[in-house]
């Protein structure tokens, strides 16, 4: 199959062999993938990645870096066939939850692992458990977006805020554009974003942010502080990877602030731990939100709850990956890009 191949830090578009299925797993073929933060990560800090990996002792994201590599995980795609004992619908369209299991039960990342290429290539081998069905009348391309937002939902979700409470969204990518999202659906007021890009602030306003941030001009804080009540427990969603924020938010927060940290910083980061002791602020990092929320989230996209296919700023094909995330280092113009082989 054809796929862009991560190969000595670079991407290339080559042809690799086809994957093939296991026991509870289907072959698909790959309809759309979403171009995330975290294969940026992967390319540009592939050694400060995979050390995170080994030091956290969860090695669903390791790999070889003196091998090939398929990125990408926000799929998108069409059944083909399947392994051994696994029923399968061939023509379906599905999502995915990205993981798959090896012969020797060892859970990989899809698009983070030898084995198991990711969306940036013709096809897929994935779980046959973690499949959702895409609804009908829902463009499979834009189905691609489930996962990106289902994690925005999924860490709004995780902290069981209500209309009493308050938020900020630093970063309005698709994740926190789902968390924006997942505020306004809660009626939690108010709820601010944050973002460089006037495009993102714009797209949090219409996803139901009150007040929105350019970081150059304002503190999303003190704008937060204009609009709150008195009183008002305040969580911040950090959905951007900033050496430096996070310490820089523990000074700044009201006490009793809950900061849940889902940007990925690739590199050490200091924090002064006693700020936050003495301001009773609770850190919390994300990786794992409640299941449940991936087939909510799709279930959003269908029914119109969230307009996913508007946060879709370009597709390109296997060829235009590598220039797309050369775009996406600089996003004033992109929310998110979508790989599409069949381009």
């Amino acid at each position: 199959m054809r796929a862009v191949v991560m190969r000595d830090r670079r991407l290339v578009v080559d042809e690799v062999p086809d994957p093939t299925p296991g026991p509870g797993q289907v072959l698909v073929e790959t309809v759309a993938c979403g171009i995330c933060g975290s294969d940026k990560q992967a390319l540009d800090y592939t050694d400060e990645f995979l050390q995170a990996s080994r030091d956290s002792g969860v090695p669903t994201f390791e790999f070889d870096p003196g091998r090939d590599v398929v990125l990408g995980h926000e799929i998108a795609a069409r059944v083909v066939s399947a392994g051994l004992d696994t029923p399968h619908e061939p023509g379906q369209l599905v999502v995915a939850l990205p993981w798959a299991v090896d012969h020797a039960g060892q859970i990989h990342g899809v698009g983070f692992s030898n084995e198991f290429p990711g969306g940036y290539g013709e096809r897929m081998v994935l779980q046959a458990m973690a499949l959702e069905p895409i609804p009908e009348h829902v463009p499979p391309h834009v189905a691609a977006l489930t996962e990106p937002l289902a994690v925005g939902f999924g860490n709004v979700a995780r902290t069981g805020i209500g209309p009493s409470g308050s938020g900020i969204v630093i970063g309005c990518g698709p994740v926190g554009l789902g968390a924006v999202a997942a505020l306004a659906e809660r009626g939690v007021a108010p709820i601010v974003a944050s973002d460089p890009s006037k495009l993102r602030r714009d797209t949090a306003l219409r996803l139901g942010a009150h007040r929105v941030v350019d970081p150059a001009v304002a503190d999303p804080i003190e704008v937060w502080r204009e609009a709150a009540s008195p009183g008002q427990l305040l969580h911040i969603w950090v959905c951007a990877a900033v050496p430096g924020l996070l310490n820089d938010l523990m000074h700044k927060a009201p006490r009793q602030t809950t900061i849940l940290q889902i940007g990925a910083v690739m590199t050490e980061d200091v924090i002064r731990p006693i700020v936050g002791i003495y301001k009773d602020i609770s850190l919390q990092m994300c990786m794992v939100y409640p299941h449940e929320e991936y087939a909510r989230t799709l279930t959003r996209i269908a029914d119109g709850t969230i307009d996913a296919a508007s946060l879709i700023t370009d597709q390109v094909g296997l060829d235009g990956v590598a220039d797309a995330i050369d775009a996406l280092r600089n996003p004033d113009a992109h929310i998110q890009i979508l790989v599409r082989p069949d381009l």
